[in-house]
């Protein structure tokens, strides 16, 4: 795919922004139609989804759904919503074909909720594909490099 560093890092900085201004239906529509969300075990980011338990693991429904379910008052854990802050760097393309590009970059996560801060890191594996002449994610895996998830071992926001 004839893309640019530039362009995706320009396409993954938007994604972090509508992630900070809470517009989650906006997030979910980067993703392609066949795209997918997932969070693997800490310690194991290879780990098979039918064998381990993710923290996330999305087909493109799924985190529609999700998207739209933070966005109610009936989601107590993000309601009122965190106020977030998702930082991007090392941005780097592993390997472009033609129909695909896969990237990878560090991340860093800043969540603040009811006078707590929490910091998530770790690094994000993306395939990136063109659907109908705009980028898009296929597929997005999130993983963490923390010793452990506090103080409630879940994620409640979208990394």
């Amino acid at each position: 795919m004839n893309i640019t560093r530039q362009e995706i890092e320009d396409f993954l900085f938007h994604e972090g922004e509508l992630l900070d201004e809470f517009k989650l239906k906006e997030w979910a529509a980067l993703f392609a139609s066949n795209g997918t969300y997932v969070i693997p075990p800490i310690g194991n980011p290879d780990a098979d989804f039918k064998k381990s338990l993710f923290f996330v693991h999305d087909d493109r429904a799924r985190l529609e759904q999700r998207a739209l379910r933070l966005l109610k008052r009936e989601a107590h854990v993000e309601y009122p919503h965190s106020t977030t802050l998702h930082n991007v760097t090392n941005v780097r393309i592993v390997n472009n074909e033609e129909d695909a590009v896969k990237v990878r970059c560090n991340f860093s996560t800043y969540r603040t909720k009811r006078e707590v801060l929490d910091n998530y890191v770790g690094v994000n594996e993306y395939i990136l594909v063109k659907e109908n002449g705009e980028l898009k994610i296929q597929s997005k895996k999130v993983i963490l490099k923390l010793d452990s998830l506090r103080p409630h071992g879940k994620v409640s926001i979208i990394l």
